[in-house]
C-alpha cells in the first residue's frame, strides 16, 4: 500500500513554445524573433510532432520539468536515481531522524495478513533499534544502516523532456516494478497539464513503437486495449 504524492512544481516557461520553436529555427532563414513572435500554436503541435516522429529529440532537451516525489520507498528511489540524465536532491538520513518516518507496504504482504504481522514486527523491530542506537550516541549516518528500504523517502528531481519520455517508457513498463510503475504515472499525468502535445504519446514502450521491445506479444496486445481504454 503507498500513499505516494508526486507534485510538478516547475518547468520551462511555454515549455511547448520554446521545444517548437528550438525545431523550426534549425531550418528557417527569418529573422530569429520575428520568428518566436509570429510562431502559432498550429506551427508549434506540428513541430513537435514532426520531430519526435523523425527522432530529432534533441529539441526536447530545451524543456525541464521539477517534480516533488514524496511517500515513495528508498527502494523505488534507488531505481529513480539511475536514470543518470537528471538531477536528485532526496531527503538526507544523515541529517533527518527517522525515527518516526512511515514506511511502504507493498500490496502482496498486505494482504496476507501473517505476511503482515510478521512485516510490522520487523518494522517495529528495526525502528527500536534505531532509536537504541540514537539514544547510546551513534549518529544517524550510522544508526541509519538498520533502517528497512521500505522507509519513506521524499525527493526532488528534474528531467528534461527528452530524458522523460525515455524514463516513462521504461518505468511505465508493465515489467517495471510497481511502485515507480506509480510513480512514472503520477509524473505522466503532471506534464500533460503544461505540455500535451510533447507527452500525448507517452507511457510504455510499447505503445510508442507499436511492438514489445521485451518480445511478449501478449502482454503488447493487453496494455494495447487498456491505453486505447
Amino acid at each position: 500500500m503507498s500513499d505516494i504524492k508526486v507534485k510538478l512544481l516547475s518547468w520551462t516557461n511555454d515549455p511547448e513554445k520554446i521545444v517548437g520553436y528550438a525545431a523550426r529555427i534549425c531550418y528557417s532563414a527569418e529573422e530569429p524573433l520575428k520568428l518566436l513572435e509570429n510562431l502559432g500554436s498550429e506551427q508549434i503541435q506540428k513541430s513537435i510532432r514532426t520531430v519526435k516522429k523523425r527522432g530529432h529529440l534533441s529539441v526536447l532537451e530545451h524543456a525541464s520539468f521539477t517534480f516533488l516525489i514524496d511517500g515513495c520507498s528508498r527502494v523505488c528511489t534507488h531505481q529513480l536515481v539511475r536514470h543518470r540524465l537528471a538531477s536528485y536532491s532526496q531527503r538526507s538520513q544523515r541529517y533527518v531522524n527517522e525515527e518516526d518516518e512511515g514506511y511502504v507496504v507493498p500490496n502482496t504482504i498486505a494482504k496476507d495478513s501473517g505476511a503482515l504481522e510478521a512485516y510490522r514486527k520487523h518494522i517495529d523491530e528495526s525502528k527500536e533499534l534505531y532509536k537504541q542506537l540514537l539514544a547510546m550516541g551513534i549518529p544517524k549516518e550510522d544508526a541509519r544502516f538498520v533502517i528497512p528500504q521500505s522507509v519513506k523517502t521524499t525527493i526532488v528531481v528534474t528531467m528534461n523532456a527528452r530524458e522523460l519520455l525515455h524514463f516513462f517508457g521504461l518505468r511505465m513498463c508493465r515489467r517495471a516494478q510497481w511502485e515507480i510503475r506509480e510513480v512514472a504515472a503520477l509524473m505522466l499525468n503532471e506534464v500533460k497539464k503544461v505540455a500535451p502535445t510533447i507527452f500525448e504519446d507517452a507511457g510504455p514502450e510499447c505503445i510508442s513503437k507499436g511492438f514489445c521491445p521485451e518480445g511478449n506479444i501478449k502482454c503488447y496486445e493487453e496494455v494495447k486495449q487498456q491505453w486505447k481504454s
